[in-house]
């Protein structure tokens, strides 16, 4: 029998202080844990999200009423995160880290994107030392300055030529990175992870040290949603992106395509800094329509009542979280055939990924004029999603792999009874 654990979670950003995907899929995590009865602690810093976003979050989350969270401040605000950034030290937030370290006997400590919290956190140990310490490697940061291996704002990167990228990105160049000090601080911790076994490979191919354990994402089952899923957005149909609105996420190579592209609209879910660039490469097609930010609740009845999902990403997604998302709606997804997005799709059968824009207008075609495909590839594609990707399956994936570093550490699992 297994008594309650004590988990503290480490990360730059948590919703609603957040940006991507990484952030939801550790709030995801966290209130599953805690909705089983563990106790929960995140900590996050609050100074690094208004360093990139002044204002308040433009969507909300309820808080959970099982995790205790720590949203870090500090009085000199936007200086925090831009010193750690440039020295890989939490300078003005470690008598706080430290404190909630020190706070409690803690059985796990699980780091997540701490970019701006600094790798030095990584050796920072709690009271007693009894704790088994992961990270898993939401994005590339740990071989990546910029986090998503986009090179000079062009294309993915092949080759790294990383001070060069950083000046044209605009960000400082982190000199700490070419003396060995990422490497020392990933000795303190006693498993990395990674969310598709892409990223593993690459890390490795990237020289990064140590070896990850293949731990995919998940999503809450949502067999009531999908019975249930609300009403239609809109009578015509349509396919689907939802996502950042960023260069690296693609959707400007949809954009001139849907002038071929079948009878049937193309909705866009989300914000970014190139919102107002694509609403003008949109602006004479009055069959794609952006819907601005829209929150996680109200997700599900735009996944499924779409034709399929469409993931045209130009860079090494670390998974494609948004693919078992359209899943567990039983819709059907379109991905561009690069980095961790066809794992997902290939492995469930629930979809197409494509290498040309040709192939991704054949892909449309045979979804849009298909009834039977798309309900075929609905289908498998949940069922993919309940065997791999559900609660359920993760939680017991992760407690395996809990278990096992204990096991590699202690020489046995110290919270079995």
């Amino acid at each position: 029998m297994t008594r309650p654990l004590n988990f503290l979670h480490l990360t730059t950003f948590y919703p609603p202080y957040s940006f991507g995907g990484d952030a939801i899929a550790v709030r995801r995590l966290a209130g599953a844990l805690a909705e089983n009865g563990h106790h929960v602690e995140v900590v996050h810093c609050l100074d690094s999200y208004h360093l990139l976003h002044p204002g308040e979050p433009p969507l909300s989350f309820p808080e959970h009423p099982g995790i205790i969270r720590h949203g870090l401040r500090s009085g000199y605000k936007g200086l925090s995160p831009l010193l750690t950034q440039q020295t890989g030290r939490p300078w003005l937030k470690s008598k706080a880290l430290t404190a909630v370290l020190r706070s409690r006997a803690w059985d796990v400590i699980h780091f997540h994107n701490i970019s701006l919290l600094g790798p030095a956190i990584l050796a920072m140990e709690p009271a007693g030392k009894r704790a088994v310490k992961l990270y898993t490697s939401h994005e590339h940061w740990l071989i990546c300055p910029t986090h998503v291996l986009w090179k000079f704002n062009e294309a993915a990167c092949e080759k790294p030529e990383c001070f060069r990228c950083q000046l044209q990105a605009k960000r400082p160049p982190q000199l700490w990175r070419y003396t060995g000090f990422m490497e020392r601080m990933a000795r303190h911790v006693d498993q990395f992870v990674s969310p598709s076994r892409f990223t593993a490979r690459l890390h490795a191919e990237r020289g990064f040290p140590r070896e990850f354990d293949c731990l995919p994402n998940f999503m809450d089952r949502v067999d009531e949603e999908w019975r249930n899923p609300g009403p239609r957005p809109q009578a015509r149909p349509y396919f689907l992106f939802v996502g950042r609105l960023e260069s690296i996420k693609g959707l400007q190579t949809l954009i001139p395509l849907w002038n071929q592209a079948p009878d049937c609209d193309l909705l866009v879910a989300g914000t970014g800094t190139e919102e107002q660039t694509l609403r003008a490469m949109a602006a004479g097609n009055p069959r794609i329509r952006f819907l601005g930010p829209v929150a996680q609740k109200d997700l599900g009845p735009l996944q499924f009542h779409a034709l399929a999902c469409l993931i045209p990403s130009l860079t090494y997604e670390t998974f494609g979280m948004a693919s078992v998302e359209a899943f567990g709606r039983k819709t059907p997804v379109i991905a561009r055939d690069l980095g961790g997005l066809p794992e997902v799709v290939r492995e469930s059968g629930g979809g197409f990924v494509y290498n040309s824009d040709a192939e991704l207008l054949e892909a449309l075609e045979r979804i849009a004029h298909s009834p039977a495909l798309r309900t075929e590839l609905g289908e498998k594609g949940y069922e993919g999603f309940v065997r791999s990707w559900c609660r359920e399956a993760h939680l017991e994936l992760y407690f395996n792999l809990l278990n096992k570093v204990a096991k590699n550490k202690f020489g046995g699992i110290p919270w079995s009874g």
